[in-house]
């Protein structure tokens, strides 16, 4: 006797609710976001926070929201003297820094004898701190110091008052000169390494079709660099924008610079909220020329390719 074969298990409802172990999968958080986590969480507690706090001190007093902080950050007769010795820096500091770097970088390239020496001596400053940097050329710009008694030996002077607080020209000079010599480093390092990515195919193919070579350089070399210096140029005047101890090591007070102010304020007149308004100002400088980079030295290409 046959017996019948057991009946087919019935399909299932295409409106069967998923299985459990398949809902639990869908609910689980992705991997990339719990690697990513730690270091948001990071910055987060590092640069938002502070961020956070610091606008609020400027703007919320103990009454509440106030712009009293703002009107007498204003008032200040050495905030808006600061701001034009700041502004006045940036415009003159960054192309000079931008012209050597570029120039020590194209001359590298080259490999000349003893290129990786010239490499590092350039790079010697990068070590420095602000502060000891401040300090070495004071011992240059002070009323004894080197330069006054070279221009003795030369007999072209007993002595010039370089750092007086009177003398505006030579204090920015000595100022200027020291953020050269100190932060020009680093430029350089970002458009060393900026043009060790560029092929030199590109540079020979045109000196063969009979390029000159300031022709290579206009259109083929920097725009193929402009990453680089788009990076560079942001970080440099952000720097920039915080130039304090070499300031403050030679000439103190009597050649202001934002930063300089927030310390005054913070430290001397014991006044924390007009201090995060001059903080708020330095970060509204630095987000606003950010910007202004980003838009001006985007890629041409990429823009003509989204749209």
């Amino acid at each position: 006797m046959s017996t019948a074969p057991d009946p087919a298990p019935p399909e299932a409802s295409p409106t069967a609710p998923p299985r459990p172990h398949r809902a639990r999968r869908r609910s689980r958080v992705p991997t990339a976001a719990l690697l990513v986590a730690p270091s948001v969480v990071f910055l987060a507690a590092l640069f938002l926070w502070p961020i956070v706090i610091g606008v609020g001190q400027a703007v919320t007093g103990t009454d509440g929201p106030t712009l009293a902080h703002l009107r007498r950050m204003v008032d200040d007769p050495y905030f808006w003297t600061a701001a034009r010795n700041t502004a006045l820096l940036i415009v003159v500091l960054i192309p000079l820094q931008f012209a050597f770097a570029l120039t020590m970088a194209l001359l590298l390239r080259e490999r000349p004898r003893l290129s990786s020496f010239y490499f590092y001596v350039w790079c010697v400053p990068l070590a420095i701190s602000d502060l000891a940097a401040g300090l070495v050329w004071l011992s240059i710009f002070a009323d004894r110091g080197y330069l006054n008694s070279l221009l003795a030996h030369l007999g072209l002077g007993d002595g010039h008052a370089w750092l007086a607080y009177d003398n505006e020209v030579g204090m920015f000079v000595a100022v200027l000169l020291a953020e050269l010599w100190r932060a020009t480093s680093l430029v350089l390092v970002i458009v060393v390494a900026g043009l060790q990515n560029i092929p030199r195919d590109y540079d020979e193919a045109a000196a063969v079709f009979g390029a000159t070579y300031w022709q290579r350089l206009r259109h083929v070399i920097l725009p193929q660099l402009r990453p680089s210096l788009q990076v560079a140029l942001i970080l440099r005047t952000i720097l920039g924008l915080q130039t304090f101890a070499v300031a403050q090591a030679l000439t103190g007070r009597s050649f202001p610079l934002l930063v300089g102010e927030t310390y005054h304020w913070y430290v001397t007149l014991q006044n924390e909220r007009v201090s995060a308004a001059i903080a708020l100002v330095i970060l509204l400088m630095s987000l606003g020329t950010a910007l202004v980079y980003l838009r001006v030295l985007r890629d041409p290409a990429a823009v003509g390719g989204r749209r």
